[in-house]
Formats: structure tokens, C-alpha cells, sequence
């Protein structure tokens, strides 16, 4: 729990809400220029430096997910079977389900991190259920943890920002744990990640802060990597909520060290596995243009990166649902190969 209060001041994904921005960011305001005779007897101040909790504590911290449990099977299909499952992150317990393909395997793993749903009406295993079912069909055993404060997970109370890190730290965990509980139907060495929005932002820090921890990550129509944007499309139009935000950790102005610190592009160059972002043009919770910028982005840094951009799908695919989730398992069946 001390980790938690200690390192998880600001969130990544990152999104219960999601994270990002349509316009460009705002520049900070200049102070009045200083006279010529104090301009060249003061020297320039030194730029202000965040020394609390950030992405790169996050990637510092030693994590201990453990006690992966199985608990009760939800459901029989011919193709899998569908369990309840919890885990430790830290102090906490989390709960999840995982669909666990018929066969003997050991199979490959994706961890799903689905996006926000309000924790006050969310169930164990919400969302990305038409993923968690394809994917587990093609032969993967699929792991969706509920983050804290959803299901039957540990309740916290550490403040709307800091949860937001620690779902990826839950995440994280839950990587970890299954890894450590020795399933023979587990390969625990091969482990790939996918995120859809909110989720979506938890992926891209888990990237940049454990950049060896999975093997490859799919992203769906995932949050900006630039935590600015989340305040100004979600948070700057509640006065409340900003205001405790701005007060608490200043403005979200360019340059600033503490959005720096908590946001996934600082540390792009961090990427070492290749990464798949499907988008489309038509969707009101999360514009294209940030998946745009995502793309050019790693391009730009040499990162493995391929963009896929579905005219007219909203933020959950439609009519070319179909087409996403194959391209997604052939992308994780090249990248989980033995």
C-alpha cells in the first residue's frame, strides 16, 4: 500500500475516464520580460524537475504479483472454458476471469485490459467480451483482469489519479502472477497484451515502464500517449474535479515535469516490442487524430509499429469487427511463436 501512495500520484491509463485532446496543447504563459541589466546579471532558473511519483518510479518499483487463484468455471463452451480467477497485487486482492481453450496446450496468454466502465455498475469480467471469447476460440488462453475497485477486487480510496496508475499496476501484476502459478496449461513465456481504449493507455505505460514484460501488444482504439490530453477532453469540463486537479498537480501546460512524468511519449523510446493500433474515423470517445499522432510517433523513433485505420468505425468496431480481430490473432500468433 506504501508503493501505492508512494508511486502512483498520477494515473496512466491511464483511464477509468480515458486519456487525451483534439487541439494542440497549450503553450505557458510567459512571465514580463526581465530588464536587460537583470537578464544578464541573473542567471536562467533551472527547469522545475518532478520528484514524485512518475512512470519512471513505476518502472523502478519491484512488483510481486502472486497467488493466481482459479476459482469456479463460469461457463462450458465446446472451444473453452470460462473461469473466475483473483490474484495479489501488492497489498490487494484483484479479481478477473480467464477463458482457458479445450486441449491440454500449454497455450499462449493476451492479458486484456478493457476501457472505462463506471466501477459502481461494473461485474467481474465486463467488456471486451466479444474479444475475450474470439480470442480465447483461436487458441489462447485469455486473461481479463477487473482492476481495483471493480468487481470483486480490493477497494481504495487513494484518490481518482493514483488508482488510474494502479490499474497498471494491477496489470502488471497479473503478469507476473500467472507466470509464477505454474499452470501446465500456461506458457508463461509467451505473453502478449491487448487494450482498448482506457485499456489501451494502460498497455502503452506498461510498455514504456516494464518494456520486456510482454511480447507483443494490440491496441483498439486506445487513449492518447500524452496525458494532457485526458484532462482537456474529460476532466477540464468538470470546474470541480479540474480545479482539485490543477491545484494538486499544477496545470497541464507543455513542458510541465509533473504531466511529463505520467505520460507514456516521454518515455517512447523505451518500445522493444512490435505493436499493432487499430482506429477508427468515426469514433466520439477517443478522435483519430490521436491515433494518428501515436503512429507517427513511433515511426518517427523507429519502433515497430503498423497502423490500421477503419473508415467510418466508431469506438467499438462494427462491420469490420471481423477483419480487426483476425489480423489481431494472426499478430499475436506470429509474435507468440515458440
Amino acid at each position: 500500500m506504501q508503493w501505492i501512495l508512494a508511486i502512483l500520484i498520477v494515473g496512466a491509463a491511464l483511464g477509468a475516464w480515458q486519456l487525451l485532446d483534439r487541439g494542440p496543447l497549450p503553450d505557458a504563459e510567459p512571465g514580463p520580460p526581465a530588464a536587460p541589466d537583470k537578464l544578464a546579471a541573473s542567471p536562467a532558473p533551472e527547469k522545475a524537475v518532478w520528484t514524485g511519483p512518475s512512470i519512471e518510479a513505476l518502472a523502478e518499483h519491484e512488483f510481486n504479483g502472486r497467488d493466481f487463484a482459479v476459482g469456479e468455471a463460469l461457463d462450458r463452451q465446446s472451444a473453452y472454458t470460462r473461469f473466475s480467477i483473483t490474484y495479489r497485487s501488492g497489498a490487494l486482492t484483484i479479481s478477473g476471469i480467464m477463458n482457458v481453450p479445450a486441449g491440454d496446450g500449454p497455450f499462449p496468454v493476451l492479458i486484456l485490459n478493457h476501457g472505462y466502465i463506471d466501477p459502481a455498475i461494473y461485474t467481474n469480467g465486463r467488456g471486451l467480451r466479444r474479444e475475450q471469447d474470439y480470442l480465447a476460440r483461436q487458441g489462447f488462453v485469455v486473461i481479463h483482469p477487473d482492476y481495483r475497485n471493480h468487481a470483486q477486487s480490493s477497494r481504495v480510496d487513494d484518490g481518482e489519479l493514483e488508482n488510474r496508475l494502479g490499474y497498471v499496476e494491477d496489470v502488471i501484476n497479473a503478469v507476473y502472477a500467472v507466470r509464477a502459478a505454474g499452470l501446465p496449461y500456461v506458457d508463461g513465456g509467451r505473453i502478449g497484451m491487448l487494450g482498448h481504449s482506457m485499456g489501451g493507455g494502460i498497455a502503452q505505460t506498461v510498455a514504456v515502464a516494464k518494456p520486456d514484460l510482454v511480447r507483443a501488444i494490440a491496441l483498439y482504439a486506445p487513449v492518447s500517449m500524452d496525458y494532457r490530453d485526458s484532462y482537456f477532453k474529460y476532466m477540464a469540463q468538470d470546474g470541480e474535479r479540474a480545479r482539485r486537479i490543477v491545484e494538486r498537480y499544477g496545470p497541464p501546460e507543455a513542458g510541465s515535469p509533473v504531466w511529463d512524468a505520467i505520460s507514456p511519449r516521454t518515455y517512447v523510446d523505451r518500445i522493444a516490442v512490435p505493436m499493432i493500433l487499430f482506429q477508427g474515423t468515426r469514433d466520439d470517445s477517443v478522435p483519430a487524430e490521436w491515433s494518428d499522432r501515436t503512429a507517427a510517433l513511433l515511426r518517427e523513433r523507429g519502433k515497430p509499429i503498423e497502423y490500421v485505420v477503419y473508415p467510418g468505425e466508431g469506438h467499438e468496431f462494427g462491420p469490420r469487427w471481423d477483419d480487426f480481430m483476425s489480423r489481431t490473432a494472426d499478430f499475436f500468433r506470429e509474435h507468440l511463436a515458440r
